[in-house]
C-alpha cells in the first residue's frame, strides 16, 4: 500500500504500519462527511486508536449525532470514497496556519497550534474540500479505504479536561480489507454476548446499585468464585516463601506525603477527618507494607522478606469511567512487597516473573511483557533509576524473555515490568507488574544491619499477580464466557431429576455430592427435563449435569452431560472420584 507522508514523498506503507494508516485515513474521511452533512461542525482531536479511530466535533446548539445517524454518515463516506479524492498535503509557517483555521472557523485547531512547541512543523492534508491539521501519513486516494463501520457515539471533554466543553465523540474502526473488518465485527459481537455484566448479572455474580456508584457488591456466587481465587493465591504464595499480612484502610495523611504518594496521587484519593486530622483511605498497600517492615530491626539474614496483602483499596474515579468490575472505586489488591538485598534483586524479580507465569498459565492466557521507564513527575536519582532499569532488563534477559520498552510509563518510584495478558477474544489487559522502588526505603528510612554490623538501605520491590481482584474477575468471567473451569465454577454439578418419581433419588445423589465437597444444585421444579436443560446450560453454565430418571433411579447410576453436550452414563461413586480429582489438581 502507497501512502503520503507529510514531506511530501510517496513510499510503500510499512506492513506494521497499514492498518493505523487507514483508520487514520478513515477519520478524516469520517469527519469529511460529517461536515457535508453538518455544516457547522467543528472539529477537535481526530486520531487512530489500537481499535479504530474517532473524531471529537463540535455540534451547533440542539444538534445530535446519534447512532441512528449512522447509515447516512457512512453513506456520506461510501460516496467520499467512490469519489476517489486524492490526498495532498502541504506545510504553513505558523501565522499563515492560524490565519488559515481561522478562516476556516476551526477554533479548536487554533488552540491546538497554540498548544504545539515553536519550532514544530505544521503540516495540513487535503482531501477535495477538506483540510485537516496532521502530522501524517495518510492514502494516497479516498479509494483505497475498503472496509470501515461506525461503532459508538459518546461524550469527550475538550483535551479530556472536565472544566472544558463537553464535544460529541463518534467512534469507528476500518481495516485494509473486509475480511478483516467482518472478522473484526464477528469478535466485537462475541465481546457482546461474553460481557461481564451481562454474565455477572445471569448467574448472581455481582451487582452494582445506584446508592453505591463504583462500588460493587458480590453475592454468594461471586464470593465462591473470589473464595477460590484467594484459596489459590494463598496457596501458590505460602508455597514460594511469602508471609501474609494484613493493614488499615485509613491512615493519617502525613504518611501518603512521605511515601510520596499525596504529591502523585491525591487527586484519587478519598479522605476524612478524624480527632481534628486529616486521614486517607488508602488507594494502594505500599506504605502500610513499608510500616510493617520498618517495626522491628531486621538483620541481611531475614532478607528477602516477602509480604502478601490481600488489601481493599479505593480510588476515585469520575463517574463516566465506570465500567462493572473493570472500572470500580474499590477493590481487593493481590500487592505483595519485597525486600531485599541488592545481590538477591534479580534473582527475586525472576521468582517474581516465574510465579505470575505460573498463574496465567493455569486460566491459560498467553501474554506480553513491557518494560515501562521513567515518567516525567519521577521522584529520585537518575542513578537510581538506571540502577533500577537494568536490574530489570537484566532479570528479563536472564529469564530469556520477549519484551517491549514502553517509555515514560513507569510508576513515580520506579520502573516496572508489566505483563499484558491475552483472552480468548484476542483482548489484551494489563494485569500482573513487578516494580523495583529504590525511593520508598529511602523516603521511610528503611534499613537493615549487614554482615558487618553496617547499616545498610534494602530495596523494595512491589508486585502484583491477579492485580485488582475484582478487575481479574471481570476478565474471567469474559474469557470463559461464565463456562469457568470447575474448580472454579460457582455451580459445579447441576442435578436435573425427569419428573417427581425420581426426585427422591436426585436428592440423595445431591447430598453425596455436597458430602465429598462438591457444589451441587439441585433444580427440584415442575419443568420439562429440556427447559431445565437449555436453562443450566445458559445461565448456570456448570461443568457438568446429572440428568436423573426412572432408569438412573432403577440403576443406581446417573447421565453425566458436560459442556460438549454429550451424555454418558456413570457410577456416582466413579463420577464422584473425578470430578474431586479434577477439582483437587485445578484443571
Amino acid at each position: 500500500m502507497k501512502v503520503l507522508y507529510n514531506d511530501g514523498h510517496i513510499d510503500e506503507c510499512p506492513a506494521d504500519e497499514v492498518t493505523h494508516v487507514v483508520r487514520h485515513s478513515a477519520a478524516h474521511i469520517m469527519a469529511q462527511a460529517v461536515k457535508r452533512l453538518y455544516p457547522e461542525a467543528d472539529f477537535a482531536y481526530g486520531p487512530a486508536t489500537d481499535n479504530g479511530f474517532y473524531y471529537d466535533v463540535d455540534l451547533p446548539e440542539g444538534v445530535k449525532i446519534s447512532e441512528e445517524d449512522f447509515p447516512a454518515i457512512e453513506a456520506e463516506m461510501k460516496k467520499i470514497v467512490k469519489e476517489n479524492l486524492k490526498f495532498t498535503v502541504f506545510e504553513l509557517p505558523r501565522e499563515e496556519a492560524v490565519a488559515l483555521m481561522q478562516e476556516r472557523g476551526e477554533k479548536y485547531k487554533v488552540e491546538h497550534i497554540g498548544d504545539l512547541p515553536d519550532d514544530a512543523r505544521i503540516t495540513f492534508y487535503q482531501q477535495g474540500e477538506y483540510i485537516d491539521m496532521c502530522v501524517g501519513p495518510h492514502l494516497t486516494y479516498t479509494k483505497a479505504l475498503k472496509a470501515f463501520k461506525l461503532t459508538g457515539v459518546s461524550g469527550a471533554y475538550w483535551k479530556g479536561d472536565k472544566n472544558n466543553k463537553m464535544l460529541t465523540r463518534i467512534n469507528g474502526t476500518a481495516f485494509a480489507t473486509k475480511e478483516e473488518l467482518d472478522e473484526h465485527l464477528r469478535l466485537l459481537e462475541e465481546a457482546k454476548k461474553r460481557d461481564h455484566r451481562k454474565i455477572g448479572r445471569e448467574m448472581d455474580i455481582f451487582m452494582m446499585r445506584d446508592e453505591a456508584p463504583g462500588f460493587p457488591f458480590f453475592l454468594p456466587n461471586g464470593m465462591t468464585l473470589k473464595n477460590e481465587l484467594l484459596t489459590y493465591w494463598r496457596e501458590i504464595h505460602r508455597a514460594a516463601g511469602y508471609v501474609e499480612i494484613s493493614t488499615p484502610m485509613i491512615m493519617n495523611k502525613e504518611l501518603w506525603k512521605t511515601s510520596g504518594h499525596w504529591d502523585h496521587y491525591k487527586d484519587n484519593m478519598y479522605s476524612t477527618i478524624i480527632d481534628d486530622e486529616e486521614y486517607c483511605i488508602k488507594p494502594m498497600n505500599c506504605p502500610g507494607g513499608v510500616l510493617v517492615y520498618a517495626s522491628k530491626p531486621h538483620s541481611y539474614r531475614e532478607l528477602p522478606i516477602r509480604a502478601g496483602e490481600i488489601g481493599l483499596v479505593h480510588r476515585h474515579e469520575m463517574r463516566g469511567a465506570l465500567h462493572g468490575l473493570f472500572r470500580v472505586r474499590c477493590f481487593n489488591q493481590d500487592d505483595a512487597h519485597l525486600f531485599v538485598r541488592p545481590d538477591q534483586l534479580t534473582d527475586e524479580i525472576i521468582g517474581v516473573v516465574n510465579l505470575i507465569d505460573s498463574v496465567y498459565e493455569k486460566f491459560g492466557f498467553n501474554y506480553h511483557l513491557e518494560l515501562s521507564t521513567r515518567p516525567e513527575d519521577s521522584m529520585g536519582s537518575d542513578e537510581d533509576w538506571e540502577r533500577a532499569e537494568s536490574a530489570l532488563r537484566l532479570a528479563l534477559e536472564k529469564l530469556g524473555k520477549d519484551y517491549v520498552v514502553n517509555e515514560g510509563d513507569g510508576a513515580f518510584y520506579g520502573p516496572k515490568i508489566d505483563f499484558h495478558l491475552e483472552d480468548s477474544l484476542g483482548r489484551t489487559w494489563q494485569c500482573g507488574t513487578v516494580q523495583l522502588d529504590f525511593q520508598m526505603p529511602i523516603n521511610f528510612d528503611l534499613e537493615y544491619t549487614d554482615a558487618d554490623g553496617s547499616k545498610k538501605r534494602p530495596i523494595m520491590l512491589h508486585r502484583v499477580c491477579f492485580g485488582s481482584i475484582e478487575r481479574f474477575i471481570g476478565i474471567l468471567i469474559e474469557h470463559f464466557a461464565g463456562k469457568f473451569p470447575t474448580w472454579l465454577a460457582p455451580c459445579q454439578v447441576k442435578v436435573l431429576p425427569v419428573s417427581e418419581k425420581s426426585r427422591d433419588y436426585a436428592r440423595a445423589v445431591t447430598e453425596k455430592l455436597e458430602a465429598a465437597g462438591i457444589r451441587a444444585v439441585l433444580d427440584e421444579r415442575d419443568e420439562k427435563i429440556g427447559y431445565k436443560i437449555r436453562e443450566a446450560r445458559n445461565i448456570d453454565r456448570p461443568p457438568y449435569m446429572l440428568i436423573i430418571g426412572e432408569q438412573e433411579v432403577e440403576a443406581g447410576n446417573v447421565s453425566v452431560r458436560d459442556r460438549s453436550n454429550e451424555t454418558v452414563t456413570r457410577e456416582l461413586d466413579d463420577f464422584i472420584a473425578d470430578v474431586r480429582a479434577e477439582i483437587a489438581e485445578r484443571r
